[in-house]
Protein backbone atom coordinates (compact mmCIF):
# COMPACT_ATOMS: atom_id res chain seq x y z
CA UNK A 1 0.00 0.00 0.00
CA UNK A 2 1.23 3.46 -0.91
CA UNK A 3 0.21 6.61 0.94
CA UNK A 4 1.13 9.89 -0.76
CA UNK A 5 1.75 12.67 1.77
CA UNK A 6 2.03 16.33 0.85
CA UNK A 7 3.23 18.91 3.42
CA UNK A 8 3.11 22.64 2.82
CA UNK A 9 3.96 24.43 6.08
CA UNK A 10 7.14 26.49 6.04
CA UNK A 11 7.57 25.44 9.68
CA UNK A 12 9.18 22.08 10.30
CA UNK A 13 8.83 22.43 14.09
CA UNK A 14 5.62 23.51 15.76
CA UNK A 15 3.49 23.15 12.65
CA UNK A 16 -0.12 22.29 13.45
CA UNK A 17 -0.90 20.94 9.97
CA UNK A 18 2.14 18.65 10.11
CA UNK A 19 1.22 17.46 13.61
CA UNK A 20 -2.31 16.59 12.52
CA UNK A 21 -0.94 14.78 9.48
CA UNK A 22 1.48 12.83 11.70
CA UNK A 23 -1.49 11.57 13.71
CA UNK A 24 -3.33 10.51 10.56
CA UNK A 25 -0.23 8.84 9.12
CA UNK A 26 0.41 6.89 12.33
CA UNK A 27 -3.17 5.61 12.31
CA UNK A 28 -2.81 4.58 8.67
CA UNK A 29 0.53 2.83 9.25
CA UNK A 30 -0.91 0.96 12.24
CA UNK A 31 -3.22 -0.78 9.75
CA UNK A 32 -0.53 -1.06 7.04
CA UNK A 33 2.76 -1.58 8.93
CA UNK A 34 4.51 -2.52 5.69
CA UNK A 35 3.04 0.39 3.79
CA UNK A 36 5.07 2.96 1.86
CA UNK A 37 4.71 6.70 2.49
CA UNK A 38 5.73 8.78 -0.53
CA UNK A 39 6.51 12.31 0.64
CA UNK A 40 6.46 15.66 -1.12
CA UNK A 41 7.38 18.58 1.16
CA UNK A 42 6.53 21.87 -0.51
CA UNK A 43 7.36 23.85 2.61
CA UNK A 44 10.97 22.66 2.57
CA UNK A 45 11.36 22.27 -1.20
CA UNK A 46 8.92 24.52 -3.09
CA UNK A 47 8.50 23.91 -6.80
CA UNK A 48 9.89 26.35 -9.37
CA UNK A 49 7.21 28.82 -10.40
CA UNK A 50 8.53 29.14 -13.94
CA UNK A 51 7.74 25.47 -14.64
CA UNK A 52 4.02 26.21 -14.71
CA UNK A 53 4.57 29.32 -16.84
CA UNK A 54 6.48 27.26 -19.39
CA UNK A 55 3.96 24.43 -19.49
CA UNK A 56 0.95 26.72 -19.69
CA UNK A 57 2.68 28.85 -22.30
CA UNK A 58 3.24 25.78 -24.48
CA UNK A 59 -0.51 25.11 -24.41
CA UNK A 60 -1.44 28.56 -25.70
CA UNK A 61 1.55 28.77 -28.02
CA UNK A 62 2.53 25.27 -29.24
CA UNK A 63 5.33 26.72 -31.36
CA UNK A 64 7.28 27.35 -28.13
CA UNK A 65 7.49 23.96 -26.35
CA UNK A 66 8.13 23.77 -22.63
CA UNK A 67 11.67 22.88 -21.55
CA UNK A 68 12.42 19.23 -20.94
CA UNK A 69 12.98 19.93 -17.22
CA UNK A 70 9.44 21.26 -16.82
CA UNK A 71 7.93 18.27 -18.60
CA UNK A 72 10.00 15.84 -16.54
CA UNK A 73 8.91 17.58 -13.34
CA UNK A 74 5.25 17.30 -14.32
CA UNK A 75 5.74 13.59 -15.08
CA UNK A 76 7.26 13.02 -11.62
CA UNK A 77 4.51 14.93 -9.84
CA UNK A 78 1.85 13.03 -11.73
CA UNK A 79 3.46 9.65 -11.07
CA UNK A 80 3.47 10.35 -7.31
CA UNK A 81 -0.32 10.67 -7.39
CA UNK A 82 -1.04 7.95 -9.93
CA UNK A 83 1.01 5.40 -7.96
CA UNK A 84 -0.74 6.11 -4.64
CA UNK A 85 -3.57 4.15 -3.04
CA UNK A 86 -4.47 6.89 -0.54
CA UNK A 87 -3.57 10.52 0.07
CA UNK A 88 -2.71 12.82 2.96
CA UNK A 89 -2.53 16.58 2.38
CA UNK A 90 -1.26 18.80 5.24
CA UNK A 91 -2.00 22.43 4.47
CA UNK A 92 -1.94 25.55 6.66
CA UNK A 93 -3.92 28.63 5.73
CA UNK A 94 -1.69 31.61 4.88
CA UNK A 95 -3.15 35.06 4.26
CA UNK A 96 -6.68 33.60 4.20
CA UNK A 97 -5.89 31.20 1.36
CA UNK A 98 -3.67 28.25 0.40
CA UNK A 99 0.10 28.78 0.55
CA UNK A 100 1.69 29.91 -2.70
CA UNK A 101 3.66 26.67 -2.93
CA UNK A 102 0.42 24.64 -2.85
CA UNK A 103 -1.12 26.77 -5.59
CA UNK A 104 1.99 26.22 -7.72
CA UNK A 105 1.78 22.44 -7.18
CA UNK A 106 -1.91 22.37 -8.05
CA UNK A 107 -1.44 24.52 -11.14
CA UNK A 108 1.22 22.09 -12.34
CA UNK A 109 -0.87 19.00 -11.60
CA UNK A 110 -3.82 20.52 -13.47
CA UNK A 111 -1.58 20.63 -16.56
CA UNK A 112 -1.07 16.87 -16.39
CA UNK A 113 -2.77 15.10 -19.33
CA UNK A 114 -4.50 12.56 -17.10
CA UNK A 115 -4.94 14.43 -13.83
CA UNK A 116 -6.02 17.78 -15.25
CA UNK A 117 -9.55 18.96 -15.97
CA UNK A 118 -9.55 17.18 -19.34
CA UNK A 119 -8.13 13.93 -17.99
CA UNK A 120 -9.79 10.58 -17.35
CA UNK A 121 -10.29 10.94 -13.55
CA UNK A 122 -7.74 8.29 -12.50
CA UNK A 123 -8.03 9.31 -8.82
CA UNK A 124 -11.81 9.17 -8.67
CA UNK A 125 -13.06 7.50 -5.49
CA UNK A 126 -9.64 7.04 -3.88
CA UNK A 127 -9.58 8.00 -0.17
CA UNK A 128 -7.82 11.15 0.99
CA UNK A 129 -7.28 13.08 4.21
CA UNK A 130 -6.81 16.83 4.38
CA UNK A 131 -5.36 18.24 7.60
CA UNK A 132 -5.93 21.97 7.82
CA UNK A 133 -4.70 24.54 10.33
CA UNK A 134 -5.86 28.12 10.68
CA UNK A 135 -4.21 30.69 12.92
CA UNK A 136 -7.42 32.52 13.73
CA UNK A 137 -11.10 31.71 14.10
CA UNK A 138 -13.36 31.76 11.06
CA UNK A 139 -16.52 29.99 12.19
CA UNK A 140 -20.09 31.32 12.17
CA UNK A 141 -20.39 34.54 14.14
CA UNK A 142 -16.64 35.16 14.33
CA UNK A 143 -15.29 38.59 13.28
CA UNK A 144 -13.68 37.03 10.19
CA UNK A 145 -16.43 34.62 9.20
CA UNK A 146 -16.11 34.03 5.48
CA UNK A 147 -12.42 34.97 5.29
CA UNK A 148 -11.30 31.34 5.00
CA UNK A 149 -10.78 30.90 1.26
CA UNK A 150 -8.44 27.91 1.66
CA UNK A 151 -10.91 25.26 2.82
CA UNK A 152 -13.56 25.68 0.10
CA UNK A 153 -10.88 25.92 -2.59
CA UNK A 154 -9.17 22.71 -1.49
CA UNK A 155 -12.52 20.92 -1.26
CA UNK A 156 -13.32 22.02 -4.79
CA UNK A 157 -10.01 20.84 -6.25
CA UNK A 158 -9.41 17.66 -4.26
CA UNK A 159 -12.99 16.37 -4.10
CA UNK A 160 -14.71 17.86 -7.13
CA UNK A 161 -11.90 18.14 -9.69
CA UNK A 162 -9.79 15.11 -8.72
CA UNK A 163 -12.79 13.12 -7.45
CA UNK A 164 -11.10 12.03 -4.21
CA UNK A 165 -13.14 10.68 -1.30
CA UNK A 166 -12.07 13.50 1.00
CA UNK A 167 -12.01 13.48 4.82
CA UNK A 168 -11.00 16.65 6.68
CA UNK A 169 -9.34 17.15 10.08
CA UNK A 170 -8.86 20.77 11.11
CA UNK A 171 -7.69 23.00 13.94
CA UNK A 172 -8.31 26.72 14.44
CA UNK A 173 -6.86 29.50 16.58
CA UNK A 174 -3.39 27.97 16.42
CA UNK A 175 -1.72 31.39 16.75
CA UNK A 176 -3.08 31.53 20.29
CA UNK A 177 -0.31 29.14 21.36
CA UNK A 178 2.35 31.81 20.74
CA UNK A 179 0.61 35.19 20.25
CA UNK A 180 0.18 37.03 23.59
CA UNK A 181 -2.67 39.03 22.09
CA UNK A 182 -4.63 35.80 21.72
CA UNK A 183 -3.86 34.41 25.17
CA UNK A 184 -7.55 34.51 26.18
CA UNK A 185 -8.32 32.12 23.31
CA UNK A 186 -5.83 29.40 24.26
CA UNK A 187 -8.47 27.23 25.88
CA UNK A 188 -10.49 27.26 22.67
CA UNK A 189 -7.32 26.61 20.68
CA UNK A 190 -6.48 23.58 22.80
CA UNK A 191 -9.99 22.21 22.38
CA UNK A 192 -9.83 22.73 18.62
CA UNK A 193 -6.45 21.03 18.41
CA UNK A 194 -7.67 18.08 20.46
CA UNK A 195 -10.68 17.67 18.17
CA UNK A 196 -8.44 17.96 15.12
CA UNK A 197 -6.17 15.16 16.31
CA UNK A 198 -9.18 12.99 17.10
CA UNK A 199 -10.50 13.60 13.59
CA UNK A 200 -7.09 12.89 12.06
CA UNK A 201 -6.76 9.56 13.89
CA UNK A 202 -10.30 8.58 12.94
CA UNK A 203 -9.77 9.48 9.29
CA UNK A 204 -6.41 7.70 9.15
CA UNK A 205 -8.03 4.51 10.41
CA UNK A 206 -11.03 4.86 8.10
CA UNK A 207 -8.90 5.48 5.02
CA UNK A 208 -6.65 2.54 5.87
CA UNK A 209 -9.64 0.26 6.14
CA UNK A 210 -11.16 1.56 2.92
CA UNK A 211 -8.17 0.46 0.87
CA UNK A 212 -8.04 -3.01 2.43
CA UNK A 213 -11.65 -3.76 1.60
Amino acid sequence: MNLFRLDASIRTEGSASRALADTAEQAWLAQHPGGVVTRRDLGVQPLPGDAWTALAGAVVNPSVPAPEEARELLDRLGAELLDADAFLFAVPMYNWNVPAQVKTWLDLILNHPRLGVHGDWPLRGKPAILTLSRGGGYGPGSPKEGWDHATPYLRRILADVFGLDLHIAEAELTHAFWDPNMESLRGLAEASMKTGHEQAAEHGLRVARLITA
